[in-house]
């Protein structure tokens, strides 16, 4: 699965980040670099972690972690903040016909499940069989950035085939539950569940008054 997360942000801002020489891509805004560097070092993070308990070093993988959910909560933070440029500058994905102010509630949306699945990874920390299923929804859920330009980077697509391959990466997770325990393990269930939703429901809930009048507020 980290593999696979690897290769899906890669695929998705290979041109305009990594291969664009990071420090020197072109990006719209500062906090747009900030971003770009703490959403990389959860990967690198998540990389190592998974290292670790590979390697049975789980005293060293426990201390780190730490490290990881102070990185979460910046990534909340900064996650935030960046949608808000975004929306500021007018920013919606070319072709999707969607309003700044409606496209926000994705951002937004996202860091807001990554959040509630990092919180109750972090719960769930003495419990491995959920904790490491948790960290893994949780680095899934914000792949949709990275998804998202596919039709840039791979091939032309529409939105709801953006959201099938994002579903599609849950699926092993589905398998491996079914493989090991012979069961889907509940926090399989619960995190594939709200990510469904959340990918499905967040544009119409975009398009409300309620919404519009809120992201209104945070455009300035």
């Amino acid at each position: 699965m980290c593999l696979l997360i690897l290769v899906t942000v890669w695929l998705g801002f290979s041109k305009t980040y990594y291969a664009a020489g990071i420090v020197r891509a072109h990006l719209p805004s500062p906090i747009i670099h900030v971003h770009a560097v703490i959403f990389s070092l959860w990967l690198l993070t998540l990389v190592v972690q998974t290292g670790l308990i590979g390697a049975k070093k789980v005293h060293l993988h426990r201390k780190l972690g730490l490290w990881g959910f102070f990185l979460a909560a910046c990534m909340v933070v900064v996650g935030l903040m960046a949608g808000t440029n975004a929306l500021r500058r007018g920013m919606s994905p070319p072709g999707s016909g969607l309003d700044p102010k409606v496209f926000y509630i994705v951002p937004v949306s996202g860091i807001l499940v990554f959040a509630a699945l990092v919180g109750w990874a972090y719960i769930a920390r003495r419990r491995p069989v959920e904790h490491k299923r948790l960290i893994i929804f949780a680095s899934l859920v914000i792949l949709d950035a990275a998804i998202g330009r596919f039709p840039n980077t791979i091939t032309p697509m529409g939105p709801i085939t953006q959201n099938l391959i994002l579903i599609g990466m849950l699926l092993p997770m589905i398998v491996y539950d079914l493989a090991t325990l012979k069961r889907v393990n509940r926090v399989t269930i619960v995190s594939s569940l709200l990510i469904v939703l959340v990918l499905f429901l967040r544009i119409p809930l975009g398009m409300t008054s309620l919404w519009l009048k809120f992201a209104t507020f945070m455009g300035g």
